[in-house]
């Protein structure tokens, strides 16, 4: 695959292109607003500008910027494509009418992705006549930063386009995993639910702070869970390994959570968690922090990739 399409110029569309244009594939980066590709590609060149200060790309920003091509329709964008990656509002009805466009001016052997964080492949595919080629590819934002890609397809989904899509993702230097068969959420968005939904109900029924439930993950879970998974973790906390972990932990695990109820997130529980974040971060300051947010995950990517021994 050398052609990539990316349809949507938002955050994750221009997340995307750079994470294809710095792998050296030619993009064509689309979006129906007027405007907002020109500003898409500024914002592209000022990502760029972060990483290369981050040493996690070599060639020059502008260099890599020249790979990114606005296309002034949607069929414009696909006619040469050998993948596309779609990113527009998490709304179904627009994504069948986007797949529905799409399966119409893409070549028969182009892939047609999806970055859709909780629409599943089947729900927006099952009426197209290139169903087979459809599938989800949903990274975690930012992907030009966080490498992860979960690749799910639909029971009609090739296999080969299953394969060649985590082969195009590994290519470009992303950590893609296949979702073996459908789930709501996928895997990452479940796994986040059960720690928030348990974060939620201990800040509810005054167990802990909001302040001090951050600080127990930045300072505690986030730490190990930086560089390896919950298994892993868990590996390696037992004399015997994970199996002696579990003969020594699982029951407890078991009971400590054998009569938990997950309400609704209430308005009440809302306005406590709200009020404060808001004590310890004033709304103004949150795209400030968003940017900090950033540059720190590019620099634990950095000392991650110059560390890189036994991942």
């Amino acid at each position: 695959m050398k052609n990539i399409a990316i349809i949507g110029s938002g955050l994750i569309g221009r997340a995307w292109s750079i994470v294809f244009a710095r792998a050296n594939y030619p993009v064509m980066l689309y979006d129906n607003v007027n405007g907002a590709v020109a500003q898409a590609i500024e914002l592209i060149g000022h990502g760029l500008a972060d990483l290369k200060k981050y040493g996690l790309i070599d060639e020059d920003p502008e260099t890599i910027l020249r790979r990114i091509t606005p296309a002034q329709s949607i069929e414009e964008a696909v006619s040469n494509a050998d993948y596309v990656q779609e990113n527009t509002s998490e709304n179904l009805d627009i994504k069948k009418g986007v797949f529905s466009s799409l399966d119409q001016f893409a070549p028969e052997h182009c892939i047609l992705a999806s970055s859709t964080s909780t629409i599943q492949t089947s729900l927006f595919s099952e009426h197209l006549e290139g169903r087979h080629r459809c599938i989800v590819a949903h990274p975690v934002n930012p992907p030009h930063i966080a490498p992860i890609v979960e690749v799910s397809p639909s029971p009609w989904t090739s296999p080969e386009v299953t394969q060649k899509t985590y082969d195009l993702h590994q290519a470009v230097g992303q950590a893609p995993i296949i979702v073996k068969k459908e789930v709501a959420g996928f895997i990452l968005n479940r796994l986040q639910a059960a720690l928030l939904r348990e974060a939620w109900r201990l800040v509810d029924e005054d167990y802990v702070s909001v302040e001090d439930l951050d600080k127990t993950i930045k300072d505690g879970l986030g730490l190990r869970w930086a560089f390896m998974g919950p298994f892993e973790t868990i590996d390696l906390n037992a004399p015997g390994g994970i199996a002696d972990y579990a003969a020594r932990f699982g029951d407890a695990y078991s009971e400590m959570m054998s009569n938990i109820n997950y309400p609704k997130w209430t308005e009440d529980l809302v306005k406590k968690v709200e009020s404060q974040r808001r004590d310890i971060m004033p709304f103004s300051e949150i795209r400030e922090r968003e940017s900090w947010r950033d540059q720190r995950l590019m620099a634990l990517i950095a000392h991650k990739r110059n560390n890189k021994s036994n991942d």
